[in-house]
């Protein structure tokens, strides 16, 4: 067997330091600054990446134009500060960011221990695997007894132990420092494998030169729910991201997109009311928002299916299937709380 090589995500536990919380000023210090300072991935097809024309595009990237709609009334208000599994923490943690977005698991550890806090699920995701199409592996289990390389910083290495362990399966672990260098020994045929959560699988899949000679196993052996973290002591600024998220969800339920939203501020609909700032009760205002906070963000970014289709879903090269992060009006998990 060759070597299966892995691209893994641990929980982050050793050498954190007491951080301070966040005052509760980060909107004024947003605003004051004239844009918003967005965490990102160095590099994600479909979440983050700079595309041909130089901008940064992806499913991750809308989410942070939608806060900068909501604020500033224009999605092009904000800086995108790339970073790698290791720096991301310290970037927010720091100050250096306002608000991380980038394919980061919640966790206990996590949630618990860094002075920060997630504002939401905006992607359920979990652990895949990528292998050559002519292998012959039909499952993980075809992987017993490979060496399992790690990328470090992430949740992939406690998964994969935690499931081959489980099983009787074996492995020999290796650190990897990043990504792009796990993919390349992938794709050089040092490995048999490449895991990741499936978003990240199916996104080095598409970086290949011949994505056709690779397969995504169908097995999934972890949770991965994925979301935006801001620091903690700031309410203001965790419900403003916590509800821009709800937002896109409730505008999907609704039926409000990007081409219908000048209709729809007249909608006799009290829920559409309520969420395009029409109702007459001050919702923006609570956050320290405009009324119109809503209708500022679908009209530059649309609704989450929306967003999810162009980027990752089926009008992308991507074609992941909705699966759990459908509404749950239609078989999936993804529910936006009432705006009320």
């Amino acid at each position: 067997m060759r070597t299966v090589f892995v691209a893994a995500i641990i929980g982050v536990t050793a050498g954190l330091a007491a951080v301070a919380p966040a005052s509760a000023a980060t909107l004024d210090d947003v605003k004051a600054r004239g844009y918003l300072q967005c965490g990102v991935h160095t590099g994600l097809f479909g979440f983050a990446e700079v595309d041909n024309d130089g901008e940064w595009a992806g499913f991750d990237v809308d989410y942070c134009r939608a806060i900068a709609s909501a604020i500033f009334d224009d999605p092009t208000a904000v800086r995108f500060t790339p970073l790698s599994a290791a720096e991301r923490f310290t970037a927010l943690q720091s100050g250096s960011i306002d608000v991380l977005i980038r394919i980061t698991t919640w966790t206990m550890t996590r949630d618990a221990s860094l002075g920060l806090t997630f504002a939401g699920v905006n992607y359920y995701d979990g652990q895949g695997f990528l292998v050559p199409a002519d292998a012959g592996f039909e499952t993980v289990a075809d992987l017993d007894g490979g060496t399992i390389c790690v990328q470090t910083g992430t949740t992939t290495e406690l998964n994969l132990a935690d499931y081959f362990n489980s099983r009787g399966l074996t492995f020999t672990a290796i650190a990897v420092a990043e990504r792009a260098e796990a993919i390349s020994a992938f794709e050089a045929g040092r490995c048999d494998a490449f895991t990741a959560d499936a978003s990240n699988v199916a996104s080095a899949r598409m970086t290949l030169s011949s994505p056709d000679r690779f397969v995504v196993l169908p097995d999934i052996i972890s949770k991965e729910p994925l979301g935006p973290m801001v620091r903690i002591g700031d309410d203001q600024w965790l419900n403003i991201v916590r509800w821009t998220h709800f937002a896109l969800l409730n505008a999907e339920e609704l039926g409000v997109t990007m081409a219908n939203i000048g209709e729809l501020t007249a909608s006799p609909n009290p829920e559409v009311q309520r969420l395009l700032g029409q109702s007459g009760t001050a919702f923006g205002e609570m956050i320290g928002l405009t009324n119109d906070w809503v209708a500022r963000i679908i009209g530059a970014v649309g609704n989450y299916g929306e967003i999810f289709e162009r980027n990752v879903g089926g009008g992308s090269p991507l074609g992941i299937e909705r699966g759990l992060n459908a509404l749950w009006t239609n078989g999936g998990i993804q529910y936006g709380m009432p705006i009320r």
